[in-house]
């Protein structure tokens, strides 16, 4: 279960991040490509370098994201109802080691008692037959020691031959009654032992099946505990994927409207003020080294293959940023994945963007020059320290830094 399940957390993780970024994202998107998944904040008003073909594209990403959403809640929900069927099997078998648990404890509980019984009969025999033997015993060597005294004693009380007889007959009698007893207590003690054997390998037996018993209970148990979990997991998993599809579907809906306003600006733009424009030569915006640079990387936090957009500067907190060229300030605010960002229009479709930032010190519509300081560098957002991470995009499409330094 939990090999197919890592795959679905990893594509839930895209389909929610990539949710937060079609509608307020603009140009630039949380160190992601815009097939990818993205970290921007739904909340900002598309920056003026969008064209119609940019929404209308940006329409049909939605669309796309919103259908694979659909496929993964479907896969989560049979992942589910497997996961609900496997834990209501362990569940029953939970029981039924349970029932014979409970049935073996009686069980033993009766043998134990049988067996205090028997132990109890074989100590009563074990004492009459020692009792008896001693008797018996002591009759023997008080005949041995007084054989010939008693014979004569025995021979001068006789009244007659045939008195005498009878008095050996009986006499012998009693030796032979000695020697029945003995032996019958012997044989008593014996099958009492014999029992008290039986019982004690009984219960040995039945201890042996309930240590057996309760290390199968222990590994149903834990079973079924991560088959809860596994359920918990996937109906946490189901229920975000159905917020994000719900998210897309108003996303979808406000990038019409979206599209609407921005006919609209097109067909009045000529009225407008275009935005400053910058040199076209750019300068590294903190002092730093390059600790990640452009394109395809193993994503710092989500642990899978992502398009970097941008390049990371390692550096401490605090230390200045500056506008890498001359521009109008179009967002300074929290932005989703990025954190506190700020995006600069440099005419001609050509944007920058500075994530992560600990401070900004630049407002919406603010005009700033190359150089000019605009915020601190930070670790906010989905970052793993302190760094800037520094984007360059043309008409909303990420490029590589590097080729305008």
């Amino acid at each position: 279960m939990a090999s197919y399940f890592r795959p679905l957390t990893r594509a839930l993780w895209v389909a929610i991040l990539a949710m937060t970024f079609l509608i307020g994202s603009g140009p630039a998107h949380a160190n992601e490509n815009p097939a990818e998944a993205h970290g921007a904040s739904t909340n900002q008003a598309s920056p003026q370098t969008w064209t119609l073909d940019d929404l209308q594209q940006r329409q049909t990403v939605v669309d796309q994201y919103r259908q694979q959403v659909n496929q993964q809640k479907e896969q989560l929900q049979q992942l589910e109802g497997a996961a609900r069927e496997r834990l209501g099997g362990l569940q029953k078998t939970l029981q039924a080691t349970t029932s014979q648990l409970d049935n073996q404890q009686q069980q033993l509980q009766v043998a134990t008692e049988s067996l205090e019984k028997v132990q109890k009969e074989l100590q009563t025999v074990e004492s009459r037959y020692q009792q008896r033997r001693e008797v018996t015993a002591d009759r023997l060597k008080y005949l041995q020691r007084n054989r010939k005294t008693q014979n004569w004693s025995t021979l001068l009380q006789s009244q007659s031959l045939e008195d005498l007889l009878d008095k050996q007959y009986y006499l012998k009698r009693v030796y032979a009654a000695d020697q029945r007893v003995l032996s019958g207590l012997k044989q008593e003690a014996d099958q009492v032992n014999a029992k008290k054997v039986e019982i004690e390998t009984r219960k040995n037996e039945i201890a042996l099946l309930l240590q057996q018993l309760n290390s199968q209970k222990d590994q149903y148990e834990q079973q079924a505990k991560a088959q809860r979990d596994l359920v918990l997991r996937l109906n946490t998993d189901r229920r975000a994927l159905e917020a994000a599809e719900a998210q897309l579907s108003r996303d979808s809906k406000n990038l019409s409207i979206l599209i609407q306003q921005r006919i609209a600006i097109q067909s009045s733009y000529q009225n407008g003020k275009p935005p400053i424009p910058g040199t076209g030569q750019m300068i590294l915006p903190t002092q730093g080294s390059v600790t990640s640079p452009f394109g395809w990387r193993i994503h710092p936090v989500l642990g899978s293959q992502r398009f970097h957009a941008g390049l990371d500067v390692g550096a401490e907190e605090g230390t200045p940023i500056v506008a890498a060229d001359s521009g109008t300030v179009i967002l300074a605010e929290w932005y989703g994945g990025y954190g506190y960002a700020v995006i600069i229009d440099h005419g001609n479709n050509i944007t920058t963007l500075y994530g992560h930032c600990s401070q900004l010190f630049v407002t919406v519509g603010q005009s700033v020059n190359k150089g000019e300081l605009i915020a601190a560098v930070g670790s906010t957002g989905l970052s793993t320290g302190p760094h800037l991470h520094f984007e360059v995009r043309i008409k909303g499409e990420p490029m590589d830094p590097v080729a305008f330094l």
